[in-house]
Order: structure tokens, then sequence, then C-alpha cells
């Protein structure tokens, strides 16, 4: 079955099995429903068991199902009068990083995401999501513009990392990322982020530094993906589960470790399930973060996104006084780190 995910297994028999059982009694008349309700009832409970206790390997997997919303049908519906443009003005177009002007609820602002294909074919035209340097170099073209005309800039991150190709490589694929750090550091208007699927390393990042930081429930977000982890530390890509687990790469983790800002609610089983539900909390969020944005001059805005980041994550220490007692631990934020 097309996008079946190995631990859905059981919830898929059981869902074959209805299906067929309302087919029979389609065709031949016989009144099986107080069996269908039963194993409908089965099937619920079952997949509210699956997904409310998933592993960070099985949300790695739903964040990669084939049938979940790419970044055009987000901005398709989320937005109005999306205009895309094109290239970065040095190389070329990157079809794996998409950008344009849109209006959301009346208000100009600037859409800039990564873009995965539904088909093989268009999975291969985009790259499966990995961008070049002409990528990020369109994505800082973009915001730059956003920047001039006031309009705040509005990304979605969903790739497995930016492409180490000998070309991307060539190209400057490690300063196309910077520039993008750089000038979204201290860019002067609005910036949201959500991650809506994979978020992988400076291919993510380059598209995440952000005043409000989101991520979808079942996305993932980290250094490094899974199977690169496994290959570095473990010379064995099928450790991913393990590296996944080590990596705290979920929404709930980077919750809790305040690296994002509140998770996006997805619907049981993921937001391929229901896609308009998830559009609307998109919109939800959205909303909520512009709202309080938008009052805040520009001035405050760059220096309230510097104390953000530097208020992300802790450190400890081991403590030895000059007579040898034992080591204390102490846990600190950085200088200045409080979040705004």
């Amino acid at each position: 079955m097309a996008g079946e995910l190995p631990f859905e297994r059981p919830l898929l028999d059981l869902e074959l099995k209805i299906r067929e059982l309302k087919a029979f009694m389609a065709e031949k008349g016989i009144d099986l429903r107080d069996e269908i309700e039963r194993l409908e009832a089965r099937a619920r409970a079952l997949a509210e068991e699956l997904y409310r206790n998933l592993g960070p390997w099985e949300r790695v997997l739903v964040a990669r199902h084939p049938e979940r919303p790419t970044t055009l049908e987000i901005v398709e519906h989320v937005f109005e009068d999306f205009f895309e443009l094109h290239g970065d003005r040095l190389y070329g177009d990157d079809p794996a990083v998409v950008g344009g002007i849109a209006l959301f609820e009346g208000l100009p602002v600037t859409v800039i995401g990564h873009q995965k294909g539904k088909t093989t074919e268009e999975q291969i035209r985009r790259n499966f999501g990995m961008p070049h340097p002409e990528g990020n170099r369109k994505a800082l073209r973009l915001m730059r513009q956003a920047e001039k005309f006031g309009r705040p800039v509005i990304t979605f991150v969903n790739t497995p990392g930016a492409y180490p190709g000998k070309g991307a490589e060539e190209r400057g694929q490690g300063l196309a990322i910077a520039e993008n750090l750089w000038t979204m550091a201290g860019l002067r208007v609005p910036i949201v982020t959500f991650v809506v699927g994979e978020g992988a390393s400076g291919g993510a990042l380059a598209l995440a530094v952000a005043d409000r930081l989101y991520m979808l429930e079942y996305a993932w977000f980290t250094v490094i993906a899974p199977e690169g982890a496994a290959a570095l530390l473990w010379r064995d890509a099928k450790e991913a589960p393990r590296a996944a687990a080590a990596l705290k790469l979920t929404a709930r983790d980077l919750l809790e470790l305040g690296v994002i800002d509140a998770i996006v609610p997805e619907p049981l089983g993921g937001a391929h399930k229901d896609p308009e539900a998830v559009y609307g909390e998109i919109r939800r969020f959205l909303r909520l973060a512009l709202d309080e944005l938008l009052l805040v001059p520009p001035e405050d805005l760059v220096e309230r996104r510097y104390r953000r980041l530097r208020s992300v994550g802790r450190f400890s220490s081991l403590l030895s006084s000059v007579d040898g007692d034992e080591a204390a631990e102490e846990e600190d934020r950085p200088p200045d780190g409080t979040r705004s």
C-alpha cells in the first residue's frame, strides 16, 4: 500500500477488513453493521494508542509520508493571490525552494519554503526538497525584497538537508547558508517559521532564523538526519532509530528545550489524514504571531530576535575548588539570554 508506515500495519489490516465487510454487505445485502461498528471502534482505539505513543523514529517516518502537505499546497490554502518569483539573479532557479508574494487575510507577505514532490518524477525535479545554493540565494533575495517593502516573511521548512553534491559545493553552499543566517538575524520585518515536515541541518536552518518558530506535531528538526548521525557515530545507517532518540528531534523535545515556541496540532495519524485541519491551525498560529509582531518597532524586533536566539539551550559545567573538594554541577544560561 502506497505510503504505508511499518508501525501502522496492524491498523491498516483492520481498516482493510472494514472496507471488505462494507463491500460485501453492499453486494450481498447482508446486514453486517454491528460487526463493522465493532471493528471501527477497535480501529479508533488502536490508532489512538499507536499515535499517542510514537517514538522519535516513528515520528520521523510520519514526517516523511509521501502524502504530507507540501509548501505549495499549504500556500494555496492559507494565503491568497500567491505570485511565485523565480531565480537568484546569480546562477539560476532551484525548484527545491519556492517563494513569492501573497496576501494573508489582506496583509501583503513574502512566503518561502522547501518544496518536495508527490510523484517520483516531481521528487526528482524538486531534488527531494534539498536546496542548492541558488535555492538559498533565491530565498535571500526574496527576504531582502520583503524588508525593502515592509512585508513580513513566512517560511516553511521541509527538507532532509541542503544538497551535498559537488556542484552545490562548487557554487558556495556553505556561504549561501551563512548569508541567510546573517541576513535573517538582522531583518527588520517579522519572521515566522513553520517546520512542517523534515528539518535537517543547515538546509533547514537557512529558513528558520525567526521571531516565532513553530513545529507541526509530527515534524522533526535537528542538526543532522538520523541516518547521517548513525553513519557517523556507529558506521551503520541502520542505527537511525537509535540516533533519532539521541538527537532530541521531536516537537515535544524541542519545546521543552526552548528551541521552538509552540507545537501546531495535527490530526490523529498525521497531517495527510486531514490537511484542511492543518491549514486551519497554521492560519490560527500565524494570525496570532503577526498580530503581536507587527506592533513591535523594527529596532526592538531585531533586539528581541537576538535575545531569543541567545536564550536557546542550557549548559552545565563541573566546578572544582582549589583544595580538591567535590565538583559541583551548575546550570546557567548565556549572558543576556532571557527569552522575550
